[in-house]
């Protein structure tokens, strides 16, 4: 069968993540932003309740990042990194996010998002096993269910199948593995399994939210740091969504009360205004790199717009903003009151199976019957942005300064929705 017209006589953008028959003729062309609302092309104005993809946490178009960018490029756009050489920019921000970052004495390494970070964070856990001559520890560990990019490491270490398919093998990059989600029994047997002289590293997201917003089972990722110190494998803590507030605290670490090696962080550093990640190193990983004698090793890390000078001047607006508006104490008061509309909703609509709120992180999970993709559709005609999920799940993550009216319109528009699905 020879393909349609259609899908040949598309625009000239492959969209991401899309199968593209789909969604051709039935695209959202986003023009303008403002506060928690997009504006289409076709003269549409929608609630965001997605922040984007889990970044716009400050809403879109605020003035104070445009004028951090427009008066850094007119100084400087950018300069790299590499070697001798450094901008301003980059070393005011590493300073900042070192005394944010819930690992102590750490340093920063920066790239330009949360599948960079990902790459170079998988890359210093087996690079750091080498340089001890533990040659053995090369295995990475994820869990079932999570998302850590689509670069080669986190395409590999993907717990959602699907983002793994295709390629011609198990895993892009070999000496990975997955243990289910919330099951301490299990990781502890993986561990015996494979051998912890083998592992290198274990890598979670502190709340999962691709696979569903799903929360830590209690207790479940302090048992897993204390398994990672037991057995000498490396904790990171991917922070890619969750980090900058998301949770009502700077980064989910500090939430949970863990002290990872590596953190990864990206969306929230700069509220998505530019791309932006890195990783957060701790010491007993970076110090033998700065030893400073002819044997001292060098980590190959740095890609061109390291430490872009521009986002750095954006990255540093926007924590100004987190800080000066108050808005993790906002955080708190949002998820306070989305959990409450949320169980309110499982209650009187049969459709709903199960909600999830950690942070200002929701989840709405559906009956089978309903299908996430088209309540999703709906909402939309109604004027409120959601995303299906991997399990049926519609998401919820809009940004701090949602008010409470627009929260609560958001999960009645959901609400009706479901309604009118149940008497489809």
């Amino acid at each position: 069968m020879s393909p349609t017209p259609a899908v040949l006589d598309g625009p000239a953008l492959w969209s991401a993540q899309a199968h593209i028959p789909s969604v051709l003729g039935r695209q959202l062309v986003i023009e303008r932003g403002e506060g928690s609302f997009l504006h289409t092309t076709d003269g549409r104005r929608l609630f965001d309740g997605t922040a984007g993809l889990w970044h716009a946490n400050i809403g879109h178009s605020h003035p104070a990042l445009a004028a951090a960018a427009h008066a850094q490029m007119l100084k400087l756009e950018t300069y790299h990194i590499f070697g001798r050489f450094a901008n301003d920019q980059a070393l005011g921000l590493a300073e900042r996010l070192a005394g944010l970052s819930p690992i102590t004495d750490p340093k920063v390494i920066l790239n330009s998002g949360g599948s960079d970070a990902i790459d170079v964070a998988c890359k210093l856990a087996r690079r750091h096993w080498q340089r001890e001559g533990r040659h053995s520890k090369t295995i990475i560990l994820s869990r079932e269910h999570a998302y850590h990019g689509l670069h080669a490491y986190g395409t590999s270490i993907a717990g959602l199948d699907f983002n793994r398919e295709g390629y011609g093998t198990e895993s892009l990059v070999p000496d990975t593995a997955r243990v289910p989600v919330h099951d301490v029994d299990a990781l502890t047997a993986t561990i015996a399994e494979l051998g912890a002289e083998n592992i290198a590293a274990i890598v979670t997201e502190p709340i999962q939210g691709t696979g569903g917003v799903n929360p830590p089972a209690p207790g479940y990722l302090e048992t897993l740091q204390q398994l990672c110190r037991k057995h000498d494998i490396l904790f990171i803590l991917d922070e890619v969504i969750t980090g900058f507030g998301r949770t009502g605290t700077m980064f989910a670490a500090e939430r949970f009360g863990l002290q990872p090696d590596l953190v990864t962080f990206a969306k929230g550093v700069t509220s998505g205004y530019a791309p932006l990640g890195g990783v957060l190193v701790a010491p007993r990983i970076w110090q033998p790199f700065y030893r400073g004698d002819a044997a001292t090793p060098i980590f190959r890390h740095g890609a061109t717009y390291a430490g872009h000078a521009t986002a750095c001047a954006v990255a540093v607006a926007n924590l100004d903003v987190l800080d000066g508006d108050n808005l993790l104490h906002r955080v708190t008061e949002l998820e306070q009151l989305l959990d409450s509309r949320l169980k309110q909703l499982a209650a009187r609509r049969p459709s709903v199976t199960d909600v999830r709120v950690a942070g200002f992180l929701g989840g709405v999970t559906l009956t089978e019957d309903i299908k996430a993709e088209r309540a999703a559709d709906a909402l939309i005609e109604l004027g409120f942005i959601s995303r299906p999920l991997r399990g049926n799940t519609l998401q919820l993550s809009p940004p701090f300064i949602t008010t409470d009216d627009e929260l609560t319109a958001f999960v009645d528009a959901i609400d009706h929705v479901l309604s009118e699905e149940e008497t489809r």
